[in-house]
């Protein structure tokens, strides 16, 4: 059934009809090309697995990974054509058995099983797979992608191996996706991560390489023309026209095929330079480009129409592959009375020669360099992650007004005191209302996008683009203080949209930010605490956790479980437990990064869910932590009640609350909802906002919800409320105090170049349907839980923030 096994390097593979020639970068012999029955070409897909990471597998057992690709308008599979093995695996360890094989029945290819014992495990599979995806007998396919599948397939450990086979065969565990779009079937060089889902964490390290090539020749008979690649294109000899004669069909399609060749050839040489300088690896291309030069490319360049059009000088040609008649003045089946069907023949024949010689250099050059291939492949993609995702992502900027007075005034720098204005704010300006429907309008024009670039698509992502949430990044920048006639509100909703924004955040200006000397020598330990929610699991936020592992692989992470179960208590109880549970975990990473060698610095970084951003912000007031605020990094605060909920807007969830309070006394519910004390400037949430939770972080991150009913909106992102703008009553006064005092802590002039961000994150609440979850405003509290996109847009559209 199977028709490949293999396993050790360098094995010489029987040949087959569907294995292409070794990578041997030598041109073939003129005299050896025969005639072919019809102008054919192929795209062949060669997919380099090096490294299989376990981020956050729930099960131990086997797994193997299988792969299939199609054209996406039909059932036309692709062919497993070629197998190298670059590492031989160790056959005698416990943790792989059997080999690789490819299965006629699906034309897939799968892995050797191996084991998965624990978290953080590699396996290193080192093996490269090529496709070929035939274009003969599909006319009409050419404009079509090809969908490119990953299945994880899972067996259970157990004494028996015999039936481990057919145990990984019977269902996927996981499946991971991908579109490569038409552009990208003429050429490409791309890193390409494979994760899977939320409940088979992973990363597979995988690079994709592209590239259109003639197909193998048909029929093998003896040529008398002794004629080199370097002879004249254009010429026509008796040859070519007995050779046209054979051709079956090579109109249009045959100069489609010319100037896709074109495009093929031109991005291939182009990416091995590229490769070459990159790694500083010399590819010896000048016999090559010599001849290549020497040919009298007259005839393609004055007949092939607009064939330098779809080449750029940067590689990224359009498709010539979408355009049948792309020809100027040909009909369909005609030619233009320059071109003979014999020059188009010898034409496609030394095109196609010279595509498969750069194609067989770079698998050659992939052979001796693969992981640094891979390396420099890696780091492209995750530089250009944060323009491929921003169609989701929006971008602007505001000023952090110096104080928040009544009817949504700040502070005049000349005032000599709190002067009331009249409201400028309207009935129907609910700053959540407003979020909502920006993040819709964007969603509706996602929606009537067409997206055609050349980068492979997730479909996990891509797959339905409108039902990925929006994310809105707000650069909040200090504002100088400025007379009472301006309205901060008003301005702050002055958006100023993402191009010359993204600069901003780029990694360059976040190195050059930084408080941290790149002179210091030593290990810098990052640490990251993630603490969970009200009645929430220490794994609540293992999605996030997994992200940020993905970017910055050396970090630490604790995931606490101090309060665990213990989440109604009084919030001073539950911020001392936190803290001790840091301490602890701290003093043993820094001994043993100390054992290993010198400790240059320490990086905490904390991340919250709903209330456990108060309980992280009160564990910072306590004693023992006043050592190691110093070292406080990042703060990321996910639909956190920071002003608690004095001015709470969702009446059915206040019920909640009041029945909590009522029935089980919760103290927890008292001091967010300001009941704690009958004065208000005794509360709990009034003291903490005093004490400088925030002033030591170097970046500060608030997510926030206008969908979120849990979590009032003005108080996850520590902004200005419109009820207590208009609230002239001692709690008015007391709300405006609290936002004040957090907003000065973050203003801290001992830290001029902190990142300081509001992101507003909206789901699509169509999936959601019609239940109490959605009615409550539960789902999108939840969903920030159940969803790790947003965090990988921000993550990997700010890298530096998270490293």
């Amino acid at each position: 059934m199977f028709r490949h096994l293999g396993w050790l390097v360098g094995l010489t593979y029987k040949s087959s009809s569907k294995r292409l020639a070794d990578a041997n970068p030598a041109l073939p012999p003129p005299q050896l090309r025969p005639p072919v029955a019809m102008l054919d070409a192929v795209q062949e897909i060669a997919i380099y697995i090096h490294r299989f990471h376990n981020l956050d597998l729930f099960q131990q057992g086997w797994y193997q990974i299988k792969i299939t690709m199609r054209w996406e308008d039909s059932d036309f599979m692709g062919t497993p054509a070629r197998v190298v093995q670059y590492e031989a695996p160790d056959l005698g360890s416990d943790d792989v058995y059997g080999v690789w094989r490819i299965d006629d029945t699906d034309n897939s290819f799968s892995t050797q099983p191996f084991r998965i014992k624990y978290a953080r495990q590699d396996v290193f599979l080192s093996i490269m797979i090529s496709f070929n995806m035939s274009l003969a007998g599909n006319e009409g396919l050419s404009s079509s992608a090809v969908l490119l599948k990953f299945e994880l397939m899972h067996a259970p450990i157990s004494g028996n191996r015999s039936d481990l086979q057919a145990a990984l065969d019977a269902n996927p565990a996981a499946v991971h996706e991908f579109r490569i779009p038409p552009k990208a079937l003429l050429g490409l060089h791309s890193y390409c991560p494979v994760h899977f889902d939320a409940f088979h964490s992973v990363l597979v390290d995988v690079s994709i390489h592209i590239s259109l090539l003639k197909a193998p020749y048909k029929h093998q008979s003896k040529v008398s023309s002794d004629r080199s690649i370097a002879e004249g294109v254009g010429g026509e000899t008796s040859e070519s026209n007995q050779e046209a004669g054979q051709v079956a069909s090579a109109g249009s399609n045959g100069i489609m095929l010319l100037k896709s060749l074109l495009a093929a050839r031109s991005i291939l040489l182009e990416e091995l330079q590229t490769l070459s300088k990159a790694l500083d690896q010399e590819i010896d291309l000048t016999d090559f480009i010599s001849k290549m030069d020497n040919m009298n490319d007259s005839f393609l360049q004055e007949n092939l129409v607009a064939a330098d059009d779809k080449v750029s000088g940067q590689g990224k040609p359009q498709n010539g592959l979408e355009k049948a008649n792309g020809a100027s003045g040909s009909r369909t089946g005609e030619l233009p009375r320059s071109i003979s069907r014999g020059a188009i023949l010898n034409s496609f024949n030394s095109l196609g020669d010279q595509v498969l010689y750069l194609w067989n250099t770079f698998l050659q050059f992939h052979r001796f360099n693969k992981t640094k291939i891979l390396e420099y492949l890696r780091d492209t993609w995750a530089k250009d992650r944060r323009a491929e995702w921003s169609i989701w992502m929006v971008y602007s900027k505001v000023e952090m007004p110096h104080h928040f007075l009544n009817s949504g005034f700040d502070e005049s720098s000349n005032s000599g005191g709190h002067r009331r204005a009249p409201s400028l704010w309207k009935l129907n300006d609910d700053p959540a209302q407003i979020a909502a429907t920006r993040a819709e309008l964007h969603r509706r024009s996602i929606a009537q996008m067409k997206i055609n670039n050349r980068s492979i698509q997730d479909l996990h992502i891509f797959g339905d683009p409108s039902s990925i949430p929006i994310v809105i990044v707000e650069r909040v920048l200090n504002a100088p203080r400025r007379t009472n006639s301006e309205n901060s509100y008003l301005r702050h909703l002055d958006v100023l949209n993402a191009p010359g924004l993204q600069s901003v955040y780029g990694s360059e200006s976040v190195n050059k930010q930084s408080g941290y000397s790149s002179s210091k020598k030593g290990r810098v330990l990052k640490i990251v605490v993630f603490v969970h929610g009200f009645q929430g699991h220490h794994l609540d936020l293992r999605l996030i956790r997994n992200q940020w592992l993905l970017v910055d692989p050396k970090a630490e992470f604790l995931m606490s479980e101090a309060n665990e179960d213990k989440t109604s208590s009084d919030f001073r109880e539950m911020g001392q437990r936190l803290a001790q549970e840091v301490i602890t975990f701290l003093k043993k990473k820094m001994d043993k990064a100390s054992r290993s060698g010198s400790l240059a610095d320490i990086k905490l970084s904390f991340v919250g869910h709903s209330i456990g951003n108060v309980i992280i912000r009160t564990a910072l007031t306590e004693a023992m932590m006043e050592p190691y605020l110093r070292y406080l990094h990042v703060y990321v605060s996910i639909s956190g009640p920071h002003l608690g909920y004095l001015y709470s807007s969702n009446s059915l969830f206040n019920s909640g609350l009041w029945l909590l309070k009522k029935l089980k006394n919760t103290q927890c519910i008292h001091q967010l909802t300001f009941t704690d004390d009958p004065d208000l400037q005794n509360t709990f949430f009034y003291q903490l906002c005093k004490k400088k939770t925030l002033e030591n972080f170097k970046h500060i991150i608030l997510l926030s919800s206008p969908q979120d009913g849990y979590v009032p909106y003005h108080s996850a992102r520590i902004d200005m409320c419109q009820a207590a703008s208009l609230d002239f009553s001692k709690r008015g006064k007391v709300f405006l105090e609290m936002l004040n005092d957090c907003l000065d802590q973050i203003r801290n002039p001992r830290l001029e170049n902190r990142v300081f961000m509001r992101c507003d994150v909206n789901f699509d609440t169509s999936s959601y349907g019609k239940n109490l979850n959605t009615f409550i405003g539960r789902a999108a509290h939840i969903d920030f839980l159940e969803s790790d996109i947003f965090a990988r847009f921000l993550m990997w559209s700010f890298p530096d923030l998270f490293r």
